[in-house]
């Protein structure tokens, strides 16, 4: 129960910061930063004591590729359509470019 309250405190730390994540005047790796120092210490707090289960642990990649795909924005296809990235492209993203930060 205590994993859930924590998420949904992180899910409102988002919605209070929305425009941050949205702007197009702030980089990708201030949003970044922004992220890891406002929601995800918000979520991972008195991390030590929890029980990671499975349910637990996709709630928390869920909530995080909720948030990564606010910032990196949607993708444009060939014919002039834009879509939003795939659970894949998210995690390569996260993987590779931007793995200076975590």
């Amino acid at each position: 129960m205590n994993n859930v309250k924590t998420i949904a405190a992180g899910n409102r730390a988002y919605h209070v910061h929305k425009k941050l994540f949205s702007s197009k005047l702030i980089s990708q790796n201030v949003k970044q930063q922004l992220c890891n120092t406002l929601i995800h210490l918000t979520v991972t707090y008195a991390s030590e004591t929890w029980v990671l289960k499975e349910n637990i642990t996709n709630k928390l990649m869920t909530f995080e590729r909720k948030i990564m795909r606010k910032i990196f924005g949607p993708t444009r296809t060939d014919d002039g359509y834009y879509r939003i990235k795939a659970n894949q492209e998210i995690n390569y993203m996260k993987r590779t470019k931007y793995n200076w930060v975590y």
